[in-house]
């Protein structure tokens, strides 16, 4: 036998763990501090007695130490039970008037932990409700729109349409799923971001450029302004603005304003602004369906654009601001609406991704 294979055998009992109930140590511990001192104190006093009436003595005074023992750990271990036995049923109730403080506090912790796990369920639910809702409708549609094309005779003009329909649900379809595989993606590890310096202005040129058709089709005009070079990862930052710029259009009523500032970048629009504080729509799956602007966008989709965009700006030193200033009057005022029009809102829609240092 090697050397290496007798130290692993002497090592072994050492290792040697025996696994007992909390009551059993302190059953232990009260039968021994119960115990020992009546046998120093027999075996001092030497008492004129037969050796078997001593014994006798002994394991009569050594079952009653065992057997209070047992009776006050259980005694002691009376709040640790019960705690045990809601946690076992998954139903806490109101902390009872003998619980100690360290149940008391292991109880808030075991309440904590419940409450992180059912707003985790709550959301994992919210995503799986995204799923059915956002792609079952645009699936539905393009299957509606592939049986008229190739069961009907459809007109060369209307088949293009109809084509282009299809082409359009399916960049939706595309463009959130990816949404929901960065959100899940983001929510589990660090965005990972590669430095260097990065053209500010050319970057929102950029997003102004891509965003310019879905711009004109809403009416809405985009304008950028500003100039500054940050140390950025050029490509995710440009997304994030992408997230945010697209989301100011679907809200906007007249015009976009993308721009550089000694902060960051920002985005703003003449929008109605969040129903809600940042911090409850930046969920990656929120569990609550949210109204903007009249309209409902069910669980887990409205906290999509803006939890990556809060990511993206924290992998870079930044965070996501949002805020609401008032409207700038322009140097000539327009006529005023008319009565079927709402009036020009007072207060201007802001989101601003907060970047170290901008350079000029």
């Amino acid at each position: 036998m090697s050397a290496g294979s007798n130290l692993n055998a002497a090592a072994r009992p050492r290792g040697l763990r025996v696994r007992t109930t909390l009551r059993a140590q302190f059953t232990l511990v009260i039968f021994l501090l119960a115990f020992l001192p009546n046998l120093v104190m027999t075996l001092m006093a030497q008492p004129s007695l037969p050796s078997g009436a001593i014994l006798a003595w002994m394991v009569l005074v050594g079952a009653t130490c065992a057997l209070v023992g047992f009776v006050l750990s259980g005694a002691l271990l009376t709040s640790v039970s019960r705690l045990r036995g809601e946690v076992m049923s998954g139903h806490f109730g109101e902390p009872h008037p003998d619980d100690p403080s360290e149940i008391l506090s292991l109880r808030q912790a075991f309440t904590d932990l419940l409450g992180r796990l059912s707003t985790e369920q709550a959301r994992r639910n919210a995503f799986m409700a995204t799923l059915v809702h956002d792609l079952k409708t645009p699936l539905i549609a393009t299957g509606h729109l592939t049986k008229i094309i190739t069961t009907m005779p459809v007109p060369d003009a209307e088949r293009r349409m109809m084509g282009e329909q299809i082409q359009a649900e399916t960049a939706r379809l595309l463009a959130l799923v990816q949404q929901m595989a960065d959100a899940h993606r983001f929510e589990q590890e660090q965005v990972q971001v590669r430095v260097a310096p990065a053209d500010l202005r050319a970057l929102l040129d950029e997003v102004a450029t891509r965003v310019a058709t879905q711009a004109h089709e809403r009416g809405v005009q985009v304008r950028v302004c500003g100039r500054g070079v940050a140390a950025a990862d050029a490509a995710v930052l440009e997304r994030a603005v992408t997230n945010l710029t697209v989301n100011a259009l679907r809200y906007a009523r007249t015009h976009v304003t993308l721009e550089v500032t000694p902060s960051g970048l920002t985005v703003t629009d003449d929008g109605p602004g969040l129903p809600a504080p940042l911090d409850e729509l930046a969920q990656p799956f929120n569990a609550q369906p949210t109204t903007i602007a009249g309209k409902q966008y069910t669980s887990g989709t409205a906290g999509l654009g803006l939890f990556i965009v809060r990511r993206i700006a924290q992998a870079h030193g930044g965070d996501l601001h949002y805020d609401r200033v008032p409207a700038t009057p322009p140097e000539h005022p327009p006529a005023p609406p008319p009565d079927d029009q709402p009036a020009p809102p007072a207060a201007l829609t802001r989101f601003t991704l907060s970047l170290p240092e901008v350079q000029p």
